[in-house]
């Protein structure tokens, strides 16, 4: 499901994050999926329970899941449109892009490859 890399430059539950944004995002796990519980969780990777949680908590900030209370934790609906967390992209986005075009980038090189990551997403 989810591997670690401990010469990863990121903190444990950032790494737990992405794996599972990961796994909603390629379609893995679909909407009301339930996921691991923390102990499960945190047993399987061999990290503290409290590592878990807050990667759960991020996830769910960041709208990836919700919880139920003496339930667990399940995958959400992705909200379609604009959300807080589409605006902190398009700005990490536009730093990307800017940075891009200062290192001599080709507007139609950057469309060519937004365009290409689209294509892939559908298949």
């Amino acid at each position: 499901m989810i591997k670690l890399d401990y010469k990863d430059g990121r903190s444990l539950h950032e790494q737990i994050e992405s794996g599972i944004k990961e796994l909603i995002i390629g379609g893995i796990l679909a909407p009301d999926d339930k996921l691991p519980s923390v102990r499960e969780l945190s047993v399987s990777l061999t990290v503290n329970p409290n590592t878990v949680q807050r990667a759960y908590k991020q996830l769910e900030t960041d709208g990836f899941i919700y919880s139920i209370k003496a339930k667990g934790n399940f995958v959400a609906e992705i909200q379609k449109g604009r959300s807080k967390r589409t605006e902190e992209l398009y700005g990490e986005l536009k730093s990307i892009v800017r940075e891009l075009i200062f290192m001599g980038e080709e507007d139609k090189s950057l469309e060519s490859f937004i365009s290409d990551i689209y294509k892939e997403e559908k298949i």
